[in-house]
């Protein structure tokens, strides 16, 4: 089994509720799955919801949630 992930989506303001991130991300993830990975993870921000409602219309599903810890 071997998979990609796809994190740092962003789109800037002025470009923002025009779908590019939209179909951008689905055209990717849609491009990866028929390439040689069996599947595709996507890292976003759960305090969004826009953009987690978007992931889940293009056929992402909530598997987990993962904590980052920074030591200093």
């Amino acid at each position: 089994m071997n998979g990609v992930a796809v994190n740092f989506v962003y789109t800037p303001p002025e470009f923002r509720k025009n779908g590019y991130a939209s179909s951008c991300v689905w055209a990717l993830s849609k491009k990866l799955l028929r390439s040689d990975h069996s599947f595709c993870t996507l890292f976003t921000d759960l305090s969004n919801p826009t953009s987690n409602a978007i992931y889940k219309n293009i056929g992402y599903q909530q598997i987990d949630e993962f904590v980052m810890y920074k030591f200093l």
